[in-house]
């Protein structure tokens, strides 16, 4: 796999290996399976494959309910015993284990042993420099982290960031593959904690928490604070799109509003402290929404999955944000053919 005779012309990858099959690896699978890809699948653990299937046939219901486009012939998945099966001959190492370095290390070395000196290596690690899980690894110059967002096989994007031996090659090979199964890679400069979009959340994930930990909102006043507002502005501008309108647009705009990041309006990066009253109240607040949906924990995630296929559909009407990488992946299945 010296070049990239082993891909389809759009950049397909013929067969992935998935080291894990958990919420992250089993959206892996089924996005690659539904875009046609063979997928081998290593997960020691009770029940993963049982769970992959079910994440499969969900995500099968909602991409009829997304396109119209006919899709390929499903990939095939075949769950193996081992690493090195799982990784033998394929154009892309996917791995999905616990966020636990020391685990991620042993998985990403073991792959790079069994795999050819060029087969792409990603992680799906949602904060871990590459250059730490480089380590062990007998040819660190492909490893990438890829990390993507639950649900996998909804969500388009994908942050790609290279360690400190990847090579550019690597990157642009990645950009290829992800953007083949109907995704949006996005290359993060430099190597950094969390990346992009986690470091957004986190801040506003802290914020939330300390409104709850002094009684200024509950769990569900911040909810609907969220999905009432700017999230469904954020899902068409992002952050800075409207604030800016060009350079002039954007200076106006902070010299009118900036000041206000002075303001004592956050705690910044200060966390409130995870005391037993405070877990208690997060879950009693917590219980007091799951009832008040009336949905359990399978019921909600449908929910979700159904509610974003809505938002994706009409964001693709108007070929914006997430929706213009959904009409690129339609095109894309229309230029393959049946």
């Amino acid at each position: 796999m010296s070049d990239n005779s082993t891909f389809l012309p759009e950049k397909l990858p013929r067969r992935v290996g998935l080291l894990g099959g958990g919420t992250i690896g089993g959206g892996w699978a089924a996005r690659f399976i539904l875009n046609g890809v063979d997928v081998r699948l290593y997960d020691p653990a009770p029940g993963a494959v049982d769970r992959v299937q079910a994440i499969l046939a969900n995500a099968r219901r909602l991409y009829r309910q997304l396109t119209q486009v006919p899709l390929p012939a499903e990939g095939a998945l075949t769950v193996v015993e081992s690493i090195a099966e799982a990784v033998a001959d394929v154009d892309l190492v996917q791995e999905s284990a616990p966020e636990r370095l020391e685990l991620k290390q042993q998985l990403l070395a073991a792959a790079s042993r069994a795999t050819a000196p060029d087969t792409l290596v990603c992680s799906s690690t949602s904060g871990l420099r590459p250059s730490l899980l480089q380590a062990d690894m007998d040819h660190p110059e492909r490893l990438l982290v890829a990390h993507p967002f639950d649900p996998v096989y909804l969500l388009p994007l994908v942050e790609l960031c290279a360690g400190q031996r990847a090579v550019p090659k690597a990157l642009a090979r990645a950009a290829d593959i992800y953007r083949a199964v109907g995704m949006h890679p996005l290359v993060v400069r430099k190597e950094v904690d969390g990346f992009i979009a986690n470091r957004l959340q986190q801040a506003m994930w802290r914020e939330a928490l300390w409104l709850v930990h002094d009684d200024v909102a509950s769990l569900q006043e911040i909810d609907d604070a969220v999905r009432y507002s700017f999230g469904l502005r954020r899902a068409v501008v992002g952050a800075f799109r409207m604030g800016g309108g060009g350079a002039a647009g954007m200076r106006r705009f902070m010299e009118q509003w900036g000041s206000q990041l002075k303001w004592p309006l956050t705690k910044f990066t200060n966390v409130p402290e995870l005391t037993d009253a405070f877990l208690d109240r997060l879950a009693e607040q917590s219980d007091a929404q799951v009832k008040s949906d009336n949905l359990t924990t399978s019921e909600l995630e449908r929910k979700r999955d159904d509610c974003l296929v809505a938002v994706l559909a009409g964001l693709r009407l108007q070929r914006y944000g997430a929706g213009e990488t959904v009409a690129l992946w339609e095109r894309a299945l229309l230029d393959r053919g049946p």
